[in-house]
């Protein structure tokens, strides 16, 4: 008991503090990263009128992706474009969630808090959704040239060329909440176009690891409001071990982390405090659940990649089905090979590979999962990259989120893309080409 309530006093305040990392707010060309406190900070928008009018719904895409990194720093060259791969060409919303960005060992989650690793993997975030932008708009120019060859062809159609001249390619994307507590880290990133209409953004940390109360488990999880809507991302690292009966650790850690996060409220404003009171929920990370079979057995249905046998033991998926954990949540159908655990540099499980010696073996797992709660989220894409850089394969997912969006707003974008704005511009634009050739005119005589 002494030990928690001494450890308790000592790293509670390190866990509980609402301190983020954002792209700097006042200047939208900056690369730069300010360490910024939600405390302080009510919005990234002033309120205005317009969120009082009634609301419409807008369908946003959303990019989920967790990997835990097995405290492999990533080097300079390391390239995470692959991991961004999906069927649309971009999305409007990043989520990044990494587990074990450092060793886990006593002097990273007693010390004091190194930054280092997390800014190298938001720099590779940059670069990799800079490249993205760059593919698409290199895309959308070959798409315009052949519209062009297409346009003198009879069979072109109208809706092809509104298809191929409107874009939604952003100029840049901003990280509008980076969060690190030991090896977790979750870094949001938005388009820049969208960035002034986020609002209250925040963090809460849970520590669930030794004592019940340090870092080196748990979860980080971030809020912000995007129009009406708000958004709550939850990254964890469960329990490990592959005992009978570890699932129940992992269950408890779960209990406490929906307990125990306590977003910032301010008194003046009507904001989602827990977890399920946000609109839309998406919780992701290495939740640790394993395959309740014997390892030989499980080892054998992978081979044969009979993955709807090994599902059907799947602690997680057990676990929703009877309401032990995680009751009225969502998985989509995994089609994919477990995720867990991989021999380093290579595409063999742990224990598989002949002549292997030493090391901890653990039977194939899908330990890396991405689930949602609630209404107005619809999964279109659930899968797994094959980074070997660790022990981990990375599992990425593809939302549509419904969000309100103020009928005002809503109002304006319809008429700044419609025809009669285009009328009205020709128009303006034909009135002054008339009155500057009648000014010119006038010095000449006939």
């Amino acid at each position: 008991m002494w030990p928690r309530l001494v450890a308790n006093k000592i790293l509670g305040k390190r866990l509980s503090n609402n301190n983020f990392v954002a792209d700097f707010p006042g200047d939208a060309k900056t690369c730069g990263l300010l360490d910024i406190s939600s405390l302080g900070q009510p919005s990234l928008r002033g309120n205005t009128i317009l969120n009082q009018r009634e609301d419409n719904l807008h369908d946003y895409n959303v990019f989920v992706s967790t990997w835990n990194v097995g405290g492999v720093a990533p080097q300079e060259n390391l390239d995470i474009a692959g991991l961004l791969d999906t069927p649309n060409n971009i999305c409007e919303i990043y989520v990044f969630g990494f587990q074990e960005i450092v060793p886990l060992r006593a002097s990273n989650v007693l010390g004091s808090e190194n930054s280092k690793i997390s800014m190298k993997w938001n720099s590779l975030i940059r670069e990799a959704l800079n490249k993205k932008i760059q593919y698409c708009l290199e895309k959308q120019e070959y798409n315009r040239k052949q519209l062009g060859i297409r346009a003198q062809k009879p069979s072109f159609i109208e809706d092809e060329k509104t298809l191929f001249q409107s874009s939604t390619i952003p100029e840049d994307f901003r990280c509008i909440i980076c969060k690190q507590m030991v090896g977790i880290l979750i870094s949001v990133w938005i388009r820049s176009d969208l960035r002034p209409y986020v609002r209250h953004p925040s963090v809460s940390c849970v520590g669930c690891g030794i004592m019940g109360c340090l870092g080196n488990k748990g979860s980080v999880s971030v809020r912000f409001q995007l129009h009406e809507t708000s958004f709550c991302f939850v990254c964890s690292h469960l329990a490990s071990g592959g005992r009978e009966g570890d699932e129940k650790l992992r269950n408890s850690d779960v209990a406490e982390i929906f307990s125990r996060t306590s977003f910032h409220r301010r008194p003046s404003l009507d904001l989602p405090r827990n977890i399920l009171d946000h609109d839309r929920v998406i919780l992701l990370g290495d939740l640790n659940y394993r395959v309740s079979l014997p390892e030989a057995t499980t080892r054998l249905l992978v081979d044969r990649k009979e993955w709807d046998a090994l599902l059907d033991n799947d602690q997680l998926r057990m676990g929703l089905r009877n309401g032990q954990v995680f009751e009225g949540w969502h998985e989509g159908l995994i089609k994919f090979a477990p995720t867990y655990k991989y021999c380093l540099k290579s595409n063999v499980y742990s224990g598989c590979a002949e002549g292997q010696k030493g090391g901890k073996w653990r039977a194939p797992a899908w330990c890396d999962r991405i689930i949602w709660y609630g209404e107005g989220l619809e999964q279109h894409l659930y899968t797994r990259g094959e980074s070997n850089l660790s022990d981990h394969r990375p599992v990425k997912a593809m939302f549509t989120a419904e969000v309100q969006v103020s009928s005002t707003i809503k109002g304006l974008q319809k008429f700044f893309l419609s025809e009669r704005f285009d009328q009205i511009t020709t128009k303006s634009e034909k009135t002054l080409s008339d009155r500057y050739l009648c000014k010119s005119r006038s010095g000449f005589k006939f």
